[in-house]
Order: C-alpha cells, then sequence, then structure tokens
C-alpha cells in the first residue's frame, strides 16, 4: 500500500478554469511518485467556472471527501443576480457591490472562502483520526492556495503530527489583485500575521516560480532553501488532443486563450495591430479571443480594424486545440507589485502546442526567462509597440511564406510535464522525515 498524501484544495473538479490545474494533475500523477492520494474539498463551491470533463483525470479509486463551503457571498448574488464572488475582487459599480468589497477586504479575512475552514478542519481531523486508528497514517497534508484559508485548514490538521506542506500557486499578500482592496490598516496588518504564521508553521513551503519563492522566503523570514520550486506545467496527456490540428491557413490567428481581464489588457499589442493594418501590413492577421473576455479588451482589439473572431469558455481539451491551431499565441502579464514572478500555467500549455508565444509583461522577470531558455517566444515590455509590431510582422510573413515560426521544442518542455513536476513535489514530501519544521 502506498503511504498517503491529503491534498486541501477548495478548486477542484468539477470546477474549471486555471486553479483546478496544478492541483488535480497533483493528484493524477501522484501514484506515479509513489503516493497515494486523498482529495479534501467542497461539496459545492462558488466557481468562477465549471468544466464536468476534467473529472476524467481524476485517477479510479481516488478518495475524495466532500464538505459543505458556505459562501459569505451567496447573499450578494442572490441580491445582484451576480455570480458569487470568485476570487479577492468584485465589481465596484453601485454602493451594494463596494459594501460587498469593503466586507471582503476588511471582514472575511485572509479571503472570501474562509467559511469553509471549520468545515475542513472537521473533516481533515476525522480522516488522519481514522488513518491513525487503523495504523495508516498518512505521509503528508498538502494545502494548496489561493484560496489562502485553506492553509489554515493545514495549519490545524498539523497539529496531529502529520507532516504539512504550503503550496502557494499565488502569492498572499502579494497576489495581483492586492492593492485594490479596500483594506484598513488593521486588516492588512492581521492578514500579513496569518501568511506569516503559515510560511514560518509549515513544514515546506512550495510555489510555481524564483522569483515568488524568494518573495514567499522574505515575507516568512526564512532562508530561501525553505521555499522549493515546483513549478505548473503541462500534462503530456492533454496533448493527445492536438495530434490532429494544423496550424489555420485561411487566415494567420493571433489567439489568446483563457482568461483576458480589463487589467491584462494588452494594449500595445492593439496599438501595434493597427500600426500594421494602416502600412497595409500583416493583412490577413485575425485576432481570436477565446474564453472570457472582458468588454474593454474586446472593444480595444475590435479599434485595431483586424477581424476579431470571439470565442467564450472551453472546455480544457478544445482549449489545447485552439492553441495549436494558432499561427502565434498572445500571453498578457498584467503589471503589479510581484508580476516578476507571474508564469501563468497557461504559459506551458502554449510552449507544448508548439507554437510560438508573443508575451507581453515584465521584461527580466521569471516568464520572459522561461521562455528564453525553451525557445519558445519572446516577451516585451508593455509599452513597445514597435516591437512587437516587428514580431507580429516576422510570424505574419513565414506563415504567408508557408513555413509558420515553430513554438519551443518538445525536448525544452519535457523537463515542465505536470508528471515531473509531480515527482518533485514528492521529493519535498520525503524530506519532510529529515528535517525539522520551519
Amino acid at each position: 500500500m502506498l503511504p498517503r498524501v491529503l491534498v486541501v484544495t477548495y478548486y477542484f473538479p468539477p470546477a474549471g478554469g486555471p486553479g483546478v490545474q496544478r492541483t488535480l494533475k497533483t493528484v493524477k500523477y501522484l501514484r506515479d511518485a509513489g503516493f497515494e492520494p486523498v482529495v479534501l474539498t467542497v461539496a459545492d463551491g462558488a466557481f468562477p467556472s465549471r468544466d464536468a470533463s476534467l473529472e476524467a483525470d481524476i485517477p479510479d479509486g481516488v478518495e475524495i471527501i466532500r464538505t459543505r463551503a458556505p459562501d459569505p457571498f451567496a447573499l450578494y448574488g442572490r441580491l445582484t443576480g451576480a455570480e458569487a464572488v470568485p476570487t479577492g475582487a468584485v465589481d465596484r459599480r453601485g454602493r451594494l457591490a463596494r459594501a460587498a468589497l469593503w466586507a471582503r477586504a476588511n471582514v472575511f479575512l485572509p479571503d472570501a472562502r474562509v467559511g469553509w475552514v471549520p468545515f475542513a478542519k472537521l473533516a481533515g481531523r476525522r480522516a488522519l483520526g481514522r488513518a491513525f486508528r487503523k495504523q495508516e497514517p498518512f505521509a503528508a497534508v498538502v494545502t494548496s492556495g489561493p484560496p489562502h484559508s485553506v492553509h489554515l485548514v493545514g495549519r490545524r490538521l498539523q497539529r496531529t503530527g502529520v507532516p504539512w506542506v504550503a503550496d502557494f500557486r499565488d502569492p498572499w499578500t502579494g497576489i495581483n489583485f492586492y492593492d485594490d482592496l479596500p483594506m484598513s490598516r488593521p486588516a492588512r496588518a492581521l492578514d500579513r500575521w496569518l501568511e506569516r504564521r503559515v510560511l514560518r508553521g509549515a513544514d515546506a513551503v512550495t510555489t510555481v516560480s524564483p522569483t515568488w519563492a524568494a518573495r514567499l522566503a522574505e515575507a516568512g523570514d526564512l532562508p530561501p532553501s525553505c521555499v522549493t520550486v515546483v513549478h505548473n506545467g503541462v500534462d503530456a496527456d492533454d496533448l493527445a488532443a492536438a495530434a490532429d490540428v494544423a496550424v489555420r491557413d485561411d487566415a494567420f490567428v493571433l489567439a489568446h486563450v483563457g482568461s483576458l481581464y480589463a487589467t491584462r489588457n494588452p494594449v500595445a499589442v492593439w496599438d501595434a495591430v493597427r500600426a500594421l493594418r494602416e502600412r497595409g501590413e500583416a493583412e490577413r492577421l485575425t485576432i481570436r479571443l477565446v474564453g472570457r473576455t472582458d468588454a474593454a479588451v474586446r472593444e480595444a482589439a475590435e479599434a485595431t480594424g483586424a477581424p476579431v473572431e470571439v470565442v467564450p469558455y472551453v472546455t480544457h481539451r478544445e482549449a489545447v486545440r485552439e492553441q495549436a491551431a494558432s499561427g502565434l499565441l498572445l500571453l498578457s502579464i498584467e503589471p503589479f507589485a510581484a508580476d516578476a514572478g507571474m508564469i501563468t500555467g497557461k504559459l506551458y500549455e502554449y510552449l507544448a502546442s508548439g507554437r510560438p508565444t508573443l508575451a507581453v509583461g515584465p521584461v527580466g522577470g521569471d516568464a520572459a526567462a522561461l521562455l528564453d531558455e525553451t525557445g519558445g517566444g519572446r516577451l516585451f515590455a508593455r509599452d513597445d509597440a514597435d516591437g512587437i509590431a516587428a514580431e507580429i510582422r516576422r510570424h505574419h510573413d513565414a506563415w504567408a511564406a508557408g513555413a509558420p515560426v515553430e513554438g519551443a521544442p518538445l525536448d525544452a518542455v519535457m523537463p515542465y510535464t505536470r508528471r515531473a513536476q509531480t515527482l518533485r513535489l514528492a521529493d519535498v514530501i520525503r524530506s519532510l522525515g529529515d528535517r525539522p519544521a520551519l
């Protein structure tokens, strides 16, 4: 019998979207890494999207413990007709929306999912207790946030004697929307205190990029070696979905696949496309926006004068096929204090698609380094419209000549498969018996 690991996560199928992928793929490959996963999650959460097709990735026989998860913003959703708040931010328009945002920032700390914590603690203690009585103890508890309230569950379960790994898919007080929250000074102080307690209390801390690892070590006053980078990645099994997909030949498609918020609006890209069209260049270029796209972003793309194809949210399988059919893939990283460490899960899938990536974001950051390392594309400064225009023209002209520019070679991407990164997490878990708590 394999030693077991309790994976505690709010986002798990039938939830969809990027927040699901890391924990789902970890669960998928933990057996290959020598551990049996047990999942503790919600019965019906406030998910920003749903994708039942992802349930196919859950290995047969995996135990899934689901609990109630009261959501403090459910009333807000009923009153406004909007979805329950999916992240840390809500629409600021209207008195009710502003009140909900203030409550999120100052009452529901560390986040709007904190109502799940007591239910998850109780279910987790029961699961660990049963295992102890059967003399089948767990090797570790792994909590994956955001929502970072999930780490409060890990801290409580650690008292049972089971080692605890706190995994950060995004920073806590450095998350992209943090500075937009109308938090009072006491609320910010409490949030920083909670973050520090988690970082210093966990037996191990993992995150997705070198810059964020350094940031978390600083926030917890930890030696840099105490935070391990376990990258996001691509599931090699997903690539089969696009094995029969060829690059479109009816148009040169510049595609963004995934959610494109107003904060990620790549203005310089739209300026570059407009300039190309005004010069009569890249005339066969089409912009394709696949997934949730903010209205302001869509309007900015349409203002370029290029054809714009807008496709609503698609399943993960369809997203992989969309990437493979594109001539050039667009990635936009919004500006925020910790943006240098942002490597979206989408970027790894872009790299694995074999198509090149045009990225806009922090020059010198971790995403730029990954693109350089793999040969998968280039990242430009957010105001470099001239450089972006030249890059689009280069790719368009190569495509028009019948020789589309290739993206990253597969061997450069293989170190970043989900399986390889789960093996890296397994090494962290195995090391817990050899080192004291942080």
